[in-house]
């Protein structure tokens, strides 16, 4: 039996706590909300994040994260991105040399433009890190529908690790040492998920969407080569998979936002009535502000960052992308 912390209580968090709770892993989670820990100690659920989806009951919850920390073998890194570096913070003290730290955050730092296992490694410098990533619906994962995911290291044993741990019959993990693909590729496919249910709030159809993720990919590629990724990562899990899932799922966050914007809400309204974080938000940000410091133009992510945060009309933005100037499909 692992002694599992979780620092993150959004539905993936949890669902991962659930996961490894029910494999028979000592499991404790920490939640910013006090009613989400009250309510997965008293009632076996976590109403706001996951709601409907009975816990395993001997998942417990606490509102000091060092006390969930406190003994932990590994810990499971959840928060999101923009809250990543600061729950670290609270409980580095805590933390001893070689914790295996896994982080199951897709996004970027907005200030620093660090991918999470970098933002880990400079709070956590002893720790060892992995990252879990992959076309992964929480509720899906939930109810142990088949899903195959990725764990990347740059050392090999922790990556295994990290497989080890969260493999089950119905969550297939493979070991990967591409850290940089993994994150870029569940970074950006949230921004390209945006984009497609921009697409299909405008009701622009299935051939708009296959070009979107086609060229959405390429984009996701070119600033994978230049930051030194594998491009045979972006074919994979991490990359196309995950990209799939997030352009397409009806469970799509990111493609939820991106419909409701098409239809003429604004980030600002869509941000002040879900609780949920859409990560492609600010990962359109900061990806359009990585590829301009790696040199790489990234069309896509900059146009989603333009209707999201500076009011841009969606339609004008496709009729932009689609007037740019004709290129060549290979871009090497």
């Amino acid at each position: 039996m692992t002694r599992v912390a979780v620092l993150g209580a959004g539905s993936w968090g949890t669902t991962l706590a659930d996961l490894l709770t029910r494999k028979g892993e000592d499991v404790r989670i920490w939640a910013y909300e006090a009613e989400v820990v009250d309510a997965i100690n008293a009632r076996h659920e976590n109403p706001i994040y996951l709601p409907g989806c009975p816990l395993a009951p001997r998942l417990t919850a606490a509102a000091d994260a060092r006390d969930v920390i406190r003994g932990a073998e590994v810990i499971l890194s959840a928060a999101p991105s923009h809250a990543v570096r600061a729950v670290l913070g609270r409980v580095a003290g805590c933390v001893a040399p070689g914790t295996l730290v896994v982080s199951a955050t897709k996004g970027l730092e907005v200030e620093s433009l660090e991918f999470m296992s970098a933002v880990i490694g400079e709070v956590l410098p002893e720790a060892r890190v992995a990252v879990l990533s992959g076309p992964s619906f929480a509720q899906e994962v939930y109810r142990g529908q088949p899903t195959a995911v990725v764990a990347a290291s740059t050392e090999p044993s922790t990556a295994q690790a990290a497989q080890q741990l969260f493999a089950t019959p119905a969550f297939r993990v493979y070991s990967h040492s591409d850290v940089i693909g993994a994150e870029l590729g569940g970074a950006l496919k949230n921004v390209i998920a945006i984009a497609a249910g921009i697409l299909d709030g405008l009701g622009l159809g299935d051939n708009a969407r296959a070009a979107l993720l086609t060229r959405g990919l390429a984009e996701i590629s070119r600033l994978g080569s230049a930051l030194g990724a594998d491009p045979l990562t972006f074919a994979g899990l991490a990359g196309m998979g995950d990209l799939i899932l997030t352009a397409c799922g009806q469970l799509s966050r990111n493609r939820a936002l991106g419909v409701a914007v098409a239809r003429g809400m604004t980030f600002e309204h869509y941000r002040a009535e879900h609780r949920s974080v859409a990560e492609g938000a600010n990962a359109s940000r900061a990806g359009a502000a990585l590829g301009a410091r790696a040199g790489v133009e990234l069309p896509i992510t900059a146009q989603v960052g333009d209707v999201l945060f500076r009011g841009k009309p969606a339609r004008e933005s496709v009729a932009e992308l689609m007037g740019r100037e004709l290129k060549s499909e290979q871009w090497r």
